[in-house]
């Protein structure tokens, strides 16, 4: 046998650095179990419809608990000659079990084995990005939960527009969170089908049976198009997609966490376990894991772009460009579970310093819009109480009050229409509750929204 598994072709070896260079097991080694999980159902098909004898397939499959055994102990020596996890593998296998070995790529490619190895993979890291997502909208719940009636104020432009509840505002997340999720459920239809048996792009001579095999791997279908199975990373993109969405939305959440937890705004405080220090000034308390996680979705939005550029011309079927799509792969799924597991710590362990939050609602004019749709329900158009209210807060920026520290002569001033209950109406706590319509900040639809969210984790 020559050194390379594919060697017969040729008469020249390539030098080192070249092997080195084409070689993907230095990455694509973490397929290692997808690997051996697929060429344990293409080897029990090939028994099933009688091409490779029985006793030959109860050899390879003790071959390859062998070899899985040694890999989840760390005990395998991969070997950039053999180029790539499939090859690595089936090397293993032969010198495990002696040339028998050799049967295993009956009926089969590289090219479909690789394919069916990134369904296998992204199948089961989808599932526990999923059950990562899940843990975080549980921390978000649970903080919502305790703080209904917490007011913070809420901005539009990064300016102060109107008093929230801070359970509203945790819960956006929660529901960005949740289309996440959905997002993730519904790729997992294109990611679970089977490429396997479909060759290097034509299918095969050999009359195996692919329904057979994408049973005993748990897909759904198999690829109507043997073409379609082996050039097809849709899935690949989808997921990087999927992620892109997902770490995009932690980016601005940990935005508003550097915000919050500052100097200026004091409204949080992230625990020391999610916080760094500095090296010179003995003060700080740095935000370092919402920064990274905001620093890291730049990184796996380069992975999506980078696989769309790869793709985009490329012919049918497959390429050897196609190698570059796992990387980046790899590398997303390994950033968005780290940082969904850093962000449901720190969500869990978040000091929420209200009393902060509160007094900060008392020196804005967030209220303001509450002056406005008083006149309005007192006859006067909106566009007109618009303007007397806006009127009324230049007089306080130019006299140094707030609305609040107006008294009953200056608002009878702006308007014969206000009355005594302008105070209470004005109160933070009363703008926030009177604020119940549907999906609205106020108390009661807040605990609305809690409930319809806990039934939804209940259901996963």
């Amino acid at each position: 046998m020559t050194a390379k598994l594919w060697g017969g072709r040729f008469t020249k070896k390539a030098e080192s650095w070249v092997d080195a260079f084409g070689a993907s097991i230095g990455f694509d080694k973490e397929l290692v179990k997808e690997d051996i999980q697929g060429s344990v159902a293409h080897i029990k098909m090939l028994g099933k419809c009688g091409i490779v004898p029985q006793a030959d397939v109860e050899k390879i499959i003790s071959g390859l608990g062998i070899i899985l055994e040694k890999a989840e102990k760390g005990q395998l020596d991969y070997n950039v000659q053999n180029e790539d996890i499939h090859l690595n593998i089936e090397k293993f296998l032969i010198d495990e079990i002696g040339e028998v070995g050799g049967k295993l790529h009956t009926g089969r490619s590289r090219n479909d084995q690789v394919a069916t190895d990134m369904h296998l993979y992204l199948r089961n890291q989808v599932k526990e990005m999923m059950e990562s997502i899940k843990h975080l909208q549980e921390a978000i719940l649970e903080q919502g939960k305790q703080h209904v009636e917490t007011i913070i104020p809420g901005y539009t432009h990064l300016q102060r527009a109107q008093p929230i509840s801070f359970a509203h505002h945790l819960m956006t997340y929660f529901w960005m969170l949740e289309r996440d999720y959905e997002r993730f459920h519904d790729s997992l239809k294109r990611i679970n089908i089977s490429p396997l048996g479909a060759g290097a792009l034509a299918g095969t001579t050999f009359p195996i049976d692919r329904e057979y095999t994408a049973e005993l791997l748990g897909f759904d279908s198999i690829y109507e198009n043997s073409m379609d199975a082996v050039s097809d990373r849709d899935f690949i993109v989808e997921f990087l997609s999927n992620s892109s969405m997902v770490m995009m939305h932690l980016s601005r959440f940990c935005e508003e966490l550097i915000l919050w937890s500052s100097q200026e705004f004091q409204f949080v405080e992230i625990d020391d376990a999610f916080a760094t220090g500095s090296s010179i000034m003995p003060q700080k308390k740095n935000p370092d894991m919402a920064e990274l996680i905001r620093g890291k979705t730049g990184r796996v939005y380069g992975n999506l772009f980078s696989l769309l550029t790869v793709l985009k011309g490329l012919p049918l079927a497959y390429n050897k460009d196609m190698q570059e799509d796992k990387e980046g792969m790899f590398d997303t799924v390994h950033t968005v579970k780290g940082s969904l597991q850093i962000f449901a710590g720190m969500i869990e362990t978040m000091k929420v310093l209200g009393a902060n939050m509160e007094k900060a609602t008392n020196e804005d004019f967030s209220n303001a819009t509450e002056l406005a749709d008083y006149l309005a329900t007192k006859g006067m158009p909106f566009r007109a109480a618009h303007e007397v209210v806006g009127k009324l807060v230049l007089h306080c920026i130019q006299n140094k009050k707030f609305l609040l520290d107006l008294t009953m002569e200056e608002f009878k001033e702006a308007s014969s229409l206000f009355e005594d209950n302008i105070y209470q109406v004005l109160e933070p706590k009363t703008v926030v509750a009177r604020r119940n319509s549907a999906g609205g900040t106020g108390f009661e639809q807040v605990k609305v929204a809690l409930t319809k969210a806990e039934m939804l984790i209940s259901r996963k």
